[in-house]
């Protein structure tokens, strides 16, 4: 038979495939988790007559036109009534076959015609997003050639598959307005002889996009049904645009006890690693995070950092031999995620991690004993729970591309840091002393502090945290490319694109590369670009500048006012993939998540003591020859200097003391060069001291200070240029 119509017992109807665990109807579906409304109409010539598959995608040649003559297909679609889902149907919980998440190749794709290659039926993706500008070669959606009833997008599965819905969007542009309103489907087991999914005698039409293009809205078939390739054959579009959509197909593989279609297993291959692979909203995430602190008490603790604006905390795995506490001379790492709530792989990575390095340790691989026993570890999975919970609502393909990204309030986070980096700029500009010009530490304008400045709780809690733990190294998890960014990401003069490195643009170029060498997508040449930008050119890595700028960004605030490098990793392409995509994006940076840690050991790192009391002296300045960046030691006298491999000149000071320079060399290996610095009180200092306690001054100390005092050098000058 040409198709083999799998017909369903009736049950209660679950959520449908694309939204793993949330109850209810997904949002292109008013009232119930069914198939939209199928209706039927005068289908015009048999959308189902077998006809050539037309030149795939990557065929640079314009297809030749349609058998028939292009014809509006009746009364503008706007006019046309699209009623509401009439039943429910019982679906199977089939996964995406991989549109939007690219594992599906370009070459699956054909279709019977397309307006040009940037057009072509490789950019039907879910969620795919434009170029700047239409006319290139990387445009927002499949868009056909001739607009009439003739034109279909084809998708070939490559081995038996049960096929059980469409998503489908309009496309992406800010200078186009076009999507299919109502379109059917027919199915193939050879490519030839096709068959259009039937509504009882009716052949089915299905409801496509409603009033605006960018919104995904689902449609199950009333019989799921088993083929290789599947047809969208669009009936009805927007009256003043074209035919032109994004498209995911849902549909379960089949199973190949004879592995007679190995190569396609092999794309589903997932992981080893025995973690909890699916979303986990809020309550499910404090379960995971409970688990894990249950099962390694000894390395683990939970703390929350503040709450979001609807009152959700702000939790924040710590992993470390003791935890709880800042040990004298060991760095402090910190991963954040989910600061654009619907960009979920960080949010999950970091959940797989926590777990990982929790049952690794236990088995005593030695790499996470190392890393565990001389780091202290902190893992925030969701800075933004709001925008989360509001994505995970809709589930992962209806979620669309912006819903869930902005906190509750509409604030993008990612810019809601303060811009530290035009202060220091003007600076700079206006300060003939270059040497009384802050290069770090530089404070918060008062503006941002006050309670009524439009700043998200979020925001603050995290602020607070940077501020409270001597953070070292940190990256920022996001998703929706391939790519990691490093400071700075906002450009000088507001200008929208330009490279703006910082003093230490060669180290925050390593860190980049270590994170995109080791990660299994970025790393492989032959992978496709996600949407419009080639990144592969640059080896996936870009300063954030000259990507676009960001003001008030958490990598530059982090760089400026405190000692921690930070970079952004763009992690998928997919912001949220299908729970069945996980294990995949587990494996693809599971290395590079762990490598990327090891590298808070790279540079030199000591303790500046008071050379009297041996007691560390906080805030002291640590400052690298031909190096624009200071640090600063923590509160216990502590300090760490990320650096390359190198020879460098370093000078300590601190108020009331005089100046300490030695040279510390910094080899390979991810191992840190101890640089341990005395300083010694200037004679003003410790007069100052014994005279606040009523004390009286000695007589070696008069004599210093009055010799200080007859040769001029000034012995109230604690700091040297």
């Amino acid at each position: 038979p040409l198709l083999l119509l799998v017909p369903l017992t009736p049950s209660s109807p679950g959520p449908p495939a694309s939204i793993p665990s949330t109850p209810g109807p997904p949002a292109s579906i008013p009232s119930t988790p069914g198939p939209p409304a199928i209706t039927p109409s005068s289908p015009g010539p048999p959308a189902s007559t077998p006809s050539s598959p037309g030149p795939p995608a990557s065929t640079p040649s314009t297809p030749g036109p349609p058998a028939s003559t292009p014809s509006t297909p009746g009364p503008p679609a706007s006019m046309m009534a699209i009623p509401d889902p009439p039943c429910v149907v019982t679906s199977p919980d089939c996964p995406p076959l991989g549109l939007k998440s690219l594992r599906v190749d370009d070459s699956q794709f054909q279709a019977s015609s397309y307006l040009r290659m940037g057009l072509g039926p490789h950019r039907a993706r879910l969620n795919i997003q434009s170029g700047i500008e239409d006319g290139d070669m990387y445009d927002g959606a499949w868009c056909a050639k001739y607009e009439d009833q003739h034109q279909w997008l084809q998708v070939d599965a490559l081995r038996p598959t049960l096929f059980t819905g469409v998503i489908l969007q309009g496309r992406n542009s800010i200078w186009s307005w076009d999507w299919v309103e109502t379109y059917k489907v027919q199915l193939s087991n050879d490519s030839e002889t096709w068959k259009t999914c039937m509504n009882g005698t009716e052949e089915a039409v299905f409801v496509g996009s409603r009033n605006e293009p960018e919104t995904p809205y689902l449609a199950l078939f009333p019989q799921p049904a088993v083929a290789r390739w599947i047809r969208i054959n669009p009936q009805t579009w927007y009256w003043n645009g074209t035919i032109c959509l994004r498209a995911e197909v849902l549909g379960c593989p089949l199973p190949d006890p004879d592995n007679v279609w190995q190569h396609f297993s092999e794309k589903l291959s997932g992981s080893k690693d025995n973690l909890d692979f699916r979303h986990h909203n809020y309550k499910e995430m404090r379960k995971l995070m409970k688990a894990v602190n249950e099962e390694c008490p000894r390395i683990t603790r939970i703390y929350t950092i503040g709450k979001s604006y609807t009152g959700l905390k702000l939790y924040v795995m710590e992993i470390s031999d003791n935890p709880g506490k800042h040990e004298l001379g060991e760095p402090e790492f910190r991963y954040v995620a989910g600061m654009h709530g619907n960009e979920v792989v960080g949010r999950e990575l970091v959940l797989n991690l926590m777990q990982y390095i929790c049952r690794e340790f236990r088995r005593g691989n030695p790499r996470i004993v190392r890393l565990v026993t001389t780091t202290r570890i902190h893992l925030l999975p969701s800075m933004n729970p709001d925008g989360y919970e509001t994505a995970f609502e809709k589930g992962s393909e209806l979620a669309g591309w912006a819903l869930g990204r902005y906190s509750y309030e509409w604030v993008d986070m990612n810019h809601n840091f303060p811009d530290l980096n035009n202060i220091m700029w003007d600076a700079k500009e206006n300060d003939t002393d270059m040497v009384k010009t802050a290069n770090h530490y530089i404070p918060i304008p008062e503006y941002y502090t006050k309670e009524d400045a439009f700043v998200t709780p979020e925001t603050r809690a995290v602020i607070s945290w940077m501020q409270d733990i001597p953070f070292v190294l940190s990256a920022n998890l996001h998703g929706g490319e391939l790519v990691v960014t490093y400071p700075f990401d906002c450009t000088r003069d507001w200008a929208p694109q330009e490279n703006t490195p910082t003093a230490d643009d060669s180290f925050f170029r390593w860190l980049a590369t270590v994170y995109a060498s080791t990660n299994l997508v970025m790393a492989n040449p032959d992978r496709r670009i996600c949407h419009s930008e080639d990144f592969q050119q640059h080896n996936n890595i870009i300063n954030g500048g000259a990507w676009h700028t960001v003001p008030g960004s958490m990598n530059d605030f982090s760089y400026m006012h405190t000692n921690c490098f930070e970079v952004t990793v763009e992690l998928s392409c997919d912001k949220f993939p299908h729970a069945s995509e996980l294990p995949t994006e587990w494996e693809n940076n599971k290395e590079s998540l762990l490598v990327y840690m090891e590298q808070v050991h790279r540079g030199i790192k000591g303790v500046v003591r008071d050379k009297m009391t041996k007691k560390g002296i906080a805030d002291a300045i640590v400052k690298v020859e031909d190096l624009d960046h200071d640090i600063r030691s923590a509160a216990d006298g502590d300090y760490w200097r990320l650096l390359n491999p190198g020879e460098y000149k370093v000078t300590v000071w601190a108020e009331g003391y005089f100046p300490s320079m030695r040279r510390c060399n910094v080899g390979t290996e991810a191992r840190p060069t101890i640089c341990d610095f005395i300083l010694i009180k200037t004679p003003r200092q410790r007069m100052n001291e014994i005279l606040a306690k009523g004390g009286r001054l000695p007589q070696d100390l008069q004599l210093k200070l009055r010799k200080s005092t007859i040769k001029g050098i000034g012995c109230h000058r604690d700091r040297v240029p």
